[in-house]
């Protein structure tokens, strides 16, 4: 039985049949708080008369169905989410009439009353397949038609859509009529609904192609936190530079955008309705690397208007290249057209690093994902998809030239425009502009799986001339693809104590850095020969490539001494992802890897790298060190970051996020108490204001160990009983060490449905801590016993939330790998499910495999 599943074989079939004329579709919210009505007219044409075939409806109640004219009985047809559609016309009308449920877990039409001041706020969010949770439709995306949207709500709501927001017409009691204009041809994963008591603020973009009203949309209660004169900068930023480096005007009219709460991902690219999870509106302080995260989401959901909205994939194959194109072209404007000139840098530091971890987990798989099905699509938006993708497109773009690439992106979009594509027609496009032959190309890099690793091999004489120097790539048994490179290598040496990038022509060079084509296991570079060895042999100099970097003995040892007096922050973000990589592979101990980030950390200046290091330190703290010295580490790892966040700069970026880390880190009874000073104030580091979210941090830490109970946090949220409060109070109790926290949390997390979807991913992610395992033991068999069954009980987002989140890692041990490996041999659950169980598996290998380096 299909339930919610959808093959990509019966979309093509019902593709083939289909020609859709309109989508009309009547939304009663006025119906009441748990239900809404909705009402679906399609029309579309049958190219074989007398076939049958069906629509998608998710959780209908009170159904009334009719085909062409004729009633159908909902007990015959409706079942496993499909209406049965048998014996079609030549032209066919159907029409739907539900009552439906709305969502608590942000699929669907989601509703939320703001406990700040009791105000609702619904919006939608359909992406992959959630618009048959809201109107029947045929929920795939090569079946494009126009949308006509009519609306009933509570007068005083808002209400906006894809088309332009029209002027509502009161129908009495207090509800009004908004009749929505029709769209262009559009995939049902992109349409949208917001509604409710939303506040809004508007502008105009006047371009090239003419003007583009603007707006932005938010809670009442946020609203003072809603920057607009920077977003509409941005936005209009944005628009100028998209417009003309694709040569094709903004083809949805108005763009509104909107930021709605409780939202499970960054953004989504509905046609001119794009939606934001609201925490990019922040009322406490943050570091520039969240605006700079913050601009690169907006621009990225703007690329997404061109490439993914105006011209579609025909199947979810091609999800890949919708969100890697879109987080590549995101970077390349932020550098290009904004003041965040340094994005490459943290793309370096933080997205990268995330495609790297996922493309060595034994889920991995290629870049152009076999999605047969949905629920194979709804587990491959990871980071394959989305940076690795980019790395690849960036690499790309490397190797047949920016002109030429989008001179084949302007070719592409005017010939598919409001229709659908293959990634076979962006190549040929590619192609006939560059020049290039590509397909070999894609081969190599789209359809395997894997990530190479590439390592110097220098021989220098006795004078320290290089007499030999080569790159050797490897890749891994199991996908053991060598791919062609191009890349940077950077010569560095030692000046007056800081490391640097060689002049140009010095000591025999051509010059400090030099750019090679690497193929095969190994790439001879004779340019290097004769070169006078540097103090620093710095591979995929630039960042060109996708790959893992290794360095020589004498490069590594120059790096942990020097890497704090390194000025580009690229090389930096280089040298960082660098020895990360070696930790995590068991070839540089995690001891050592913790004293690099806090030599480090000292001066470095990207505000990603100063937020991201102290993550992945912390856990190479906690899971890597060997555990006869972890006390040992963590003590100094708790130590040194009290000492830079004391040091820092007063009132800088730095300071908010070390002050962070160091509240993270603390476990002594001396740290502990510093940060429950600045908690009471008792205590004031100057220039640090402990705001909101600040003080949410500090509690949570002090929950977490033991020095903050229920009665604490229960203080906090009476002084803050926003939504946020909420939040981070379920997490901070989820924190505590006692086997009633975490009873409590179980419940939460795993067993109810009515606690809201942001809650539940704030308790899930708080639960397991790598220094609780005592009182988490008792979960590794309930874990696994809901894994059995998870998926098909609480859903894609409740589920994989749960198995992501609270994967029993603090328990790290052989005996423990060897209980999941059992699981996964002999569970039935949903291959979902157990993905996401072999993802956590894998990771417990490799912390065992640095806890032995470690040792060693």
């Amino acid at each position: 039985m299909p339930g919610t599943n959808l093959t990509r074989d019966e979309a093509a079939t019902r593709a083939a049949l289909l020609d859709l004329t309109s989508a009309t579709v009547e939304l009663d919210l006025t119906v009441g708080e748990s239900h809404f009505g909705s009402t679906t007219v399609l029309r579309f044409a049958c190219s074989e008369p007398g076939a049958t075939t069906f629509a998608d409806l998710v959780g209908a109640e009170d159904l009334t169905i009719t085909l062409n004219g004729a009633a159908l009985d909902p007990a015959t047809v409706y079942a496993d989410s499909r209406i049965t559609l048998a014996d079609l016309a030549a032209e066919n009308e159907l029409t739907v009439s539900a009552r439906l449920p709305y969502s608590r877990t942000g699929e669907g039409l989601h509703r939320f009353v703001d406990p700040a001041d009791d105000r609702v706020y619904l919006y939608t969010q359909f992406e992959v397949p959630d618009a048959r949770r809201v109107y029947t439709s045929f929920e795939q995306p090569d079946l494009k038609t126009t949308f006509t949207f009519t609306v009933t709500a509570p007068e005083h709501w808002v209400v906006v859509s894809n088309a332009v927001t029209p002027e509502p017409v009161p129908t009495g009691s207090g509800s009004a009529t908004w009749s929505f204009g029709e769209t262009d041809r559009i995939s049902t994963y992109i349409t949208a609904l917001v509604a409710g008591e939303y506040v809004a603020v508007h502008d105009t973009y006047a371009g090239a192609h003419g003007e583009i009203p603007l707006g932005l949309f938010c809670r009442a209660s946020v609203r003072p936190y809603l920057d607009a004169d920077e977003l509409f900068e941005l936005t209009k930023q944005g628009f100028a530079f998209f417009e003309e480096k694709f040569d094709f005007p903004y083809p949805f009219g108005k763009y509104d955008q909107l930021f709605v709460p409780e939202y499970n991902m960054g953004a989504m690219e509905n046609a001119g309705c794009v939606t934001f999870r609201d925490e990019y509106l922040p009322r406490s302080r943050q570091t520039h690397a969240f605006y700079e995260q913050r601009a690169n989401t907006v621009l990225h959901e703007m690329a997404h208007m061109w490439f993914g909205d105006l011209v579609t994939m025909k199947w979810w194959d091609d999800l890949w290249l919708n969100e890697s194109f879109a987080e590549w072209a995101s970077h390349w404007a932020l550098v290009e057209a904004t003041t965040y000139t340094d994005a490459w840098t943290g793309f370096t530091n933080a997205r990268k690093n995330w495609a790297y971890r996922q493309d060595q987990l034994p889920s991995t798989h290629p870049i152009a994902a076999d999605n047969h099905d949905l629920e194979a699509v709804e587990v491959n938006f990871d980071g394959i998809t989305y940076a690795k993708g980019a790395s690849t497109l960036k690499q790309l773009v490397a190797w047949v030239g920016i002109d030429e690439f989008l001179a084949g992106l302007r070719a592409y979009f005017k010939a598919h425009a409001f229709s659908n594509s293959t990634f076979a027609d962006l190549l040929a496009a590619l192609e006939r502009e560059s020049g290039r032959e590509l397909t070999s190309w894609a081969a190599e890099w789209l359809q395997t799986s894997g990530v190479n690793t590439l390592t110097p091999v220098v021989e220098a004489d006795a004078d320290g001339v290089i007499t030999s120097f080569a790159i050797e790539q490897s890749a891994a048994a199991d996908y053991p693809t060598l791919r062609r490179h191009r890349l940077g290598i950077g010569l560095y040496d030692v000046v007056d104590g800081r490391l640097q990038r060689r002049a140009e022509g010095a000591d025999g060079a051509a010059a400090g850095y030099v750019e090679v084509d690497v193929r095969d296991e190994r790439t001879e570079v004779a340019e290097l020969v004769g070169v006078r060895r540097p103090a620093l042999v710095l591979l995929n100099d630039g960042d060109l490539t996708y790959a893992k970097i290794r360095l020589d003995d004498v490069s590594l040892a120059t790096a942990v001494e020097h890497v704090a007096s390194v000025e580009d922050t690229l090389v930096r973000a280089l040298l960082w992802g660098a020895t990360w990589d070696m930790t995590r592979d068991a070839e540089m101990r995690a001891t050592d890897f913790v004293e690099l980030v806090l030599r480090g950390l000292a001066t470095e200046t990207d505000m990603t790298a100063v937020g991201r290091l102290p993550v992945y330190a912390g856990t190479a703290v906690g899971y890597y060190t060997a555990p006869e010295h972890r006390d040992e580490v963590a003590a100094r790892w708790e130590a040194g970051l009290r000492e830079l966040a004391e040091g820092a700069e007063a009132g800088s970026d730095a300071q908010l996020a070390l002050v962070r880390a160091f509240a993270s880190a603390a476990r002594s009874d001396a740290s502990l108490d510093l940060v429950a000073s600045w908690l009471d104030g008792s205590a004031v580091l100057p220039g640090l204001e402990v705001d909101a979210d600040l003080r949410w941090a500090l509690l949570t830490s002090l929950a977490a160990a033991g020095r903050a109970d229920e009665a604490a946090i229960a203080a906090e949220l009476e002084r803050d009983n926003t939504i946020s409060g909420q939040e981070r109070a379920a997490a901070a109790r989820a924190a505590r060490p006692t086997a009633e926290a975490k009873a409590a949390a179980w419940a939460e997390a795993v067993e109810r449905d009515d606690v809201p979807n942001e809650t539940q991913r704030q308790v899930a992610y708080a639960f397991a801590r790598s220094d609780q395992a005592a009182v988490l033991a008792p979960y590794l068999e309930r874990y696994l016993t809901a894994a059995d069954t998870l998926w098909e009980a609480k859903g894609v987002q409740r589920a994989s939330t749960v198995l992501v989140g609270m994967f029993p890692l603090p328990l790290v041990s052989d005996a423990t790998l060897a209980r999941v490996d059992e699981w996964l041999a002999t569970s039935s659950a949903n291959p979902a499910a157990k993905r996401y169980v072999a993802e956590g598996r894998s990771d417990m290998a490799r912390a065992l495999a640095a806890q032995a380096r470690d040792a060693g």
